[in-house]
């Protein structure tokens, strides 16, 4: 089977499932938990900015090994 024909096999993982989308997602958690860490207003969000960030990281980590 060539390349071009793997290519152009589809895969079995749904759209959403994606790893370009839930990068994204895994991305942009990591930046809200960064915003809570900065933020100085509320104890409660800075409390959870690390938690948040971790769950972006590990989420990240997950999806890079998703198809494409």
């Amino acid at each position: 089977m060539s390349m071009i024909q793997s290519a152009k096999r589809k895969s079995r993982w749904p759209r959403w499932a994606r790893r370009g989308l839930m990068e994204n997602i895994a991305t942009a958690i990591i930046a809200i938990g960064f915003l809570m860490l900065l933020q100085p207003f509320a104890l409660s969000l800075y409390t959870y900015s690390f938690i948040t960030m971790l769950a972006g990281t590990v989420m990240f980590i997950i999806v890079s090994k998703f198809p494409v």
